[in-house]
């Protein structure tokens, strides 16, 4: 039953976004043909006109915000198997900035307020955000820089060295976000920040093939083996021939007389 309602919800979502677009359009058609200059001309317009443009400016921006979030998973979605995950991310979120900033500048524009009097506002709030998101942004950067020179991939096995991680990290890669580097580790699931892999030490490291046996290597069956070594003040006897499994105390090597010293038991 969960599977049916799965798959139905699935099929679902997509024309969700449709629709949702759909009614964002319609929303900023209404408000323009409403008659209202902006909000500055409600108050010179009737009623009918003032519920348009307003119902219409709010269809248009919360439609189109759903719209833009919904076609960008959409988006990664489909392209996920033919770029991979990792750009297929960097994909989604190119398309919901690109959403974001195109219902923006269409709600202020039907609002008839002019772009400019919030640059100067904007470039203050800019300033205050990037100083209190440092950090986030210098993740956000650092993801896509390693997902563009691709220092390692999904799948590689690494070894971080870096002071900022106190020591090293060693595991196999199993997302790359634009925030964080997923790796599988001895100890569990380690969350990465890319600003911490992009300034660490990186080693890749390559596992030898299965089944392949050296003096302490892999021996196929997912262990490393050491090298045995002898003891200390041990020696290893030589035969100079043929020994025997059975033989009498006190006989020669050949069935010959006993060695001269030698008293018979």
């Amino acid at each position: 039953m969960s599977e049916a309602v799965h798959k139905v919800r699935a099929k679902v979502r997509p024309w969700r976004s449709i629709f949702a677009l759909v009614i964002a359009v319609a929303g900023a058609i209404a408000a323009e043909v409403s008659g209202v200059a902006g909000w500055s001309g409600l108050h010179g317009a009737d009623d009918t006109a003032q519920i348009t443009f307003i119902a219409g400016a709010v269809a248009f921006f919360v439609f189109g915000m759903a719209a833009s979030v919904g076609l960008s998973g959409i988006v990664r979605s489909t392209s996920q198997a033919l770029v991979g995950q990792a750009h297929a991310g960097v994909l989604r979120y190119v398309i919901v900035l690109a959403g974001v900033f195109t219902v923006a500048t269409v709600s202020l524009a039907l609002a008839r307020i002019d772009v400019k009097q919030l640059l100067v506002g904007g470039a203050v709030t800019g300033v205050l955000l990037g100083i209190a998101a440092q950090q986030s942004l210098a993740n956000l950067f650092a993801g896509l820089v390693l997902l563009f020179a691709r220092p390692f991939r999904v799948g590689d096995s690494v070894r971080f060295r870096a002071g900022a991680i106190s020591g090293i990290i060693e595991g196999n890669v199993t997302d790359i976000s634009l925030t964080y580097v997923r790796l599988e580790t001895a100890d569990g699931r380690v969350l990465l920040p890319n600003s911490q892999a992009l300034a660490a030490a990186v080693q890749l490291v390559v596992l030898p093939p299965t089944g392949a046996t050296s003096s302490g290597g892999w021996n196929g069956g997912g262990a490393v083996t050491a090298p045995v070594t002898p003891a200390s003040g041990w020696t290893t006897p030589v035969a100079s021939g043929p020994v025997r499994d059975s033989q009498a105390p006190g006989s020669a090597p050949d069935g010959g007389a006993p060695a001269p010293g030698d008293a018979p038991t």
